[in-house]
């Protein structure tokens, strides 16, 4: 389904990016993962996904400062020699009440969700442009179609990849780029694992199909709009939440 084509996964070595990282390479892609600061993670899954027989290459660095994407795009063509694919899927959490949330709070959010995205964006659609083809993904959040208390600035920076996922794919589409976003629920991840029975038992109250999401949900949905089965898909948001949004 991808074979022969390049990825750029950011946030690739653990959680959702680990998961759509082992889809794309399972489906014959190449791949270069993008992290900020765990080495053991990262080598442990680039060791792991070698037997897909595909290559993994990895870039530890923080997608919120603006050089970095100029570093992974350079990269990836050293080893690749073209990029097909951008998953945009780094992301942080700050969450506090609005009343307790600090300048510096909000802007390391924005800074790394939406910013970090655009850097990737711009970096990589320079080259897309003169291919004249590439998908790019963004990750978005079911937070920031619907708000959630204590997560002003996530969901200020999710709702904004969302703008900008429509954005460009009007800017890019004649150029044979398409952008597409999905906008996860709660997925099985470090960041749910802490919640207690009962918290988890609200949530599936919530959710429409009764259980938290999986993060191979996302990665399935990553690989629909990465390849060519969603050719004539583009400037659109998959809401991959059980029906939680509806």
């Amino acid at each position: 389904m991808l074979n022969e084509k390049s990825a750029i996964i950011t946030g690739g070595v653990r959680g959702i990016g680990k998961a759509i990282a082992e889809e794309f390479c399972k489906n014959g892609a190449n791949v270069l993962l993008c992290y900020r600061s765990n080495e053991e993670a990262a080598k442990q899954t680039a060791e792991e996904l070698k037997k897909y027989g595909t290559k993994v290459e990895l870039l530890k660095g923080d997608v919120a400062e603006p050089n970095f994407a100029a570093q992974a795009v350079q990269k990836a063509k050293e080893e690749f020699g073209r990029i097909d694919i951008l998953v945009n899927n780094a992301g942080i959490t700050k969450d506090k009440l609005l009343i307790k949330m600090s300048e510096e709070d909000f802007d390391s959010v924005v800074d790394t969700n939406l910013k970090g995205s655009f850097y990737f964006l711009k970096a990589v659609s320079a080259v897309m442009i003169k291919q004249k083809s590439g998908s790019i993904v963004n990750l978005s959040s079911i937070v920031g179609v619907k708000g959630n208390p204590g997560q002003v600035n996530y969901s200020a920076s999710k709702a904004g990849v969302l703008g900008m996922t429509m954005s460009a794919a009007k800017e890019l589409g004649r150029r044979g780029i398409r952008v597409n976003a999905i906008a996860p629920g709660y997925i099985a991840t470090d960041m749910t694992g802490i919640l207690t029975e009962e918290q988890t038992a609200k949530m599936n109250e919530a959710i429409s199909l009764g259980r938290i999401g999986a993060v191979e949900d996302i990665a399935k949905t990553a690989l629909f709009l990465a390849s060519d089965m969603s050719s004539y898909i583009t400037g659109q948001t998959i809401c991959v939440d059980g029906g939680m949004s509806m």
